[in-house]
C-alpha cells in the first residue's frame, strides 16, 4: 500500500524544484497521488477495509488542501502540476 523508496526518489526528482526538494507542494502532491492510486487498487480486492479507507480520505483531503494552497499562491504551477499528474480541474 505504501510506495517504495526508489519510486519516492523518482517522484522527488521529477517534480522537485531543486536537488533533494521534498517539501514543495508539487512533490508532496505527487507522493500523495501515488499513495492514493495504490490504495484505490487495494480497495478493489478489499472492499470492507474501512480502516484503510479512513487513511485514504485523510490523504485525499491533505492533497486537496495542498492543491488549494498552490492554486492561490501560484496559478501556473498549479495548472502544470494537475496536467502532469492527470488530476481533473
Amino acid at each position: 500500500m505504501s510506495i517504495t523508496q526508489e519510486r519516492k526518489e523518482a517522484l522527488v526528482k521529477e517534480h522537485g524544484r531543486a536537488e533533494g526538494d521534498t517539501g514543495s507542494p508539487e512533490v508532496q502532491v505527487a507522493i500523495l497521488t501515488e499513495r492514493i492510486r495504490n490504495l484505490t487498487e487495494h480497495f478493489k480486492g478489499h472492499a470492507k477495509d474501512n480502516h484503510s479507507r479512513r487513511g485514504l480520505l485523510m490523504m485525499v483531503n491533505k492533497r486537496r488542501s495542498l492543491l488549494d494552497y498552490l492554486r492561490h499562491s501560484d496559478g501556473p504551477r498549479y495548472t502544470d502540476l494537475i496536467a502532469k499528474l492527470g488530476l481533473r480541474k
